[in-house]
């Protein structure tokens, strides 16, 4: 692997089985190979249904490909993430590999300002620093003081994104996946959102997202890289 590459997808392949209608399967992609360089975007475009979430959440290791390589350089190693074991997977995770889905899984009745410091401490950032750095990003996406000691699981949906989104950045990772982070969000917050971004980008973080707002698509993409939507079941 290239020193100037922090990812890299050779060959990957994945389909669905729907069992309830007898095991056909549907292809989503097939034979995907994408270069990923330290400090650079690459937006996945392409048709609804075409896969770009299936292959974010398949580059963290949530799906499982049926062929090809997902390589991710990982301090002075190279982890395969289609055959690496779980606890090099969850390493990987913790202090190499960020994600900031569409969606905010939480424990109940964790405050959010501990939902949004976990991956620092997990990444072994002493509490008092994490806690910290999630006070200043829950600020700077402009979560009201008085909702970091609630749950978040009460919160509105472009509250939950805010909260989502400084997990998600909370920890300097080398690559971040990110699926529609401004999705729910004012133009504001919108901003701020693209500003972490560049940010994550200038310290040479490798982005790869999907960014239906051509705006910011256009804004942070280094390039974009074309999903064809497949029709073939078996």
């Amino acid at each position: 692997m290239d020193q100037s590459f922090v990812l890299q997808v050779r060959d990957l392949s994945k389909d669905f089985t729907v069992h309830t209608q007898g095991g056909v399967k549907i292809a989503v992609f097939a034979g995907l190979d994408l270069d990923l360089e330290a400090g650079r975007c690459v937006a996945l475009h392409g048709p609804s249904g075409c896969g770009k979430s299936t292959l974010l959440r398949s580059l963290y290791a949530n799906y499982k490909p049926d062929a090809g390589q997902i390589l991710i350089r990982h301090g002075e190693a190279v982890v395969d993430m289609v055959s690496a074991e779980p606890r090099i997977v969850l390493a990987v995770r913790r202090y190499t590999l960020g994600y900031v889905s569409q969606f905010l899984r939480v424990i109940p009745r964790v405050p959010a300002i501990d939902v949004v410091a976990e991956p620092a401490i997990l990444a072994g950032i002493p509490l008092a620093l994490a806690r910290e750095k999630a006070a200043s990003l829950l600020e700077r996406l402009n979560v009201s003081r008085r909702l970091w000691d609630l749950a978040p699981a009460t919160f509105s949906g472009g509250e939950q994104q805010r909260v989502n989104v400084a997990r998600g950045f909370i920890v300097d990772y080398p690559v971040l996946l990110l699926d529609e982070p401004t999705a729910s969000l004012d133009a504001g917050n919108r901003e701020t959102v693209v500003q972490l971004m560049e940010e994550a980008k200038a310290r040479g973080a490798g982005l790869v997202g999907i960014f239906h707002d051509k705006e910011i698509r256009d804004r942070i993409a280094d390039r974009l890289f074309d999903l064809p939507r497949l029709q073939s079941a078996a």
